[in-house]
């Protein structure tokens, strides 16, 4: 059976490398039908496969398991190869890894989803490759890829409730910022108000103290009159006085 280097059946294309897809489950008579659940669940038919790639392809069907989709009320599955893989199929892929990234224009720093998702499966392949040789060391790196996953799902936990704070934060902070808006303008109007009584007060006290300069020089005018026309009749006064009292020659 020939084999895929970059499979692209419908919807599927990875760097993993997959046998040929085999045709599951056919409905000739049921065209459209859907799958029930016995069927999803059958079986590959048994093939050409020799006995002593049984156990290292059930590792790797544990490891990758086969993909399953339904075309034209048909059910296909498709593997991965157990084929071992050589140096120029490693250089092949990296080539190929290469392509990719420069073909979904995968961004080479920050957060990507696609550059990811591309150094995702280069790894299975790689674990695929690994499993074939030794299949301990292919389990021991996918323990290491699924602690790998868990951590990065972790990270965006983490991410997404960092963001979510930060929402909640700026949010805050803006419907603050907006109280205090309103509060600067009530106060300006507040002091605008207060600069406005304390204007008219202060012409009511200029007013106040002009009067009551007007008062008082009217008052001291009047006194000054009073008491001089008072000394004027009192020198007179005197001088009948001294007229009348001074002895007659």
């Amino acid at each position: 059976m020939d084999e895929l280097d970059i499979t692209s059946v419908g919807q599927f294309q990875t760097l993993v490398r997959y046998n040929n897809p085999v045709l599951v489950v056919k409905h000739p008579d049921k065209k459209g039908a859907p799958l029930t659940e016995i069927e999803m669940k059958r079986p590959q038919t048994a093939g050409a496969l020799l006995d002593s790639k049984k156990e290292t392809e059930e590792i790797l069907n544990s490891i990758l398991p086969p993909r399953c989709w339904e075309e034209d009320s048909q059910l296909w599955q498709q593997s991965v190869s157990s084929t071992p893989a050589t140096r120029q199929d490693v250089i092949n892929l990296q080539e190929m890894l290469d392509t990719r990234l420069q073909q979904t224009q995968a961004r080479e720093t920050g957060i990507c989803p696609v550059r990811r998702e591309l150094y995702s499966q280069c790894f299975d392949e790689i674990i695929r490759q690994v499993t074939i040789n030794c299949s301990e060391r292919g389990l021991l790196l996918l323990r290491i890829r699924d602690e790998i996953a868990m951590s990065m799902e972790a990270y965006e936990t983490l991410y997404c409730s960092s963001v979510a704070f930060g929402m909640r934060k700026a949010l805050q902070a803006h419907e603050e910022k907006e109280m205090l808006r309103d509060r600067v303008k009530t106060l300006e109007l507040d002091k605008e108000a207060l600069e406005e009584i304390i204007a008219d007060m202060k012409l009511k006290q200029e007013q106040a103290e002009r009067r009551n300069a007007e008062l008082r020089a009217s008052e001291e005018k009047k006194f000054t009159e009073e008491i001089t026309f008072l000394k004027k009749t009192n020198a007179q006064l005197k001088a009948q006085l001294e007229g009348i009292t001074a002895p007659k020659k």
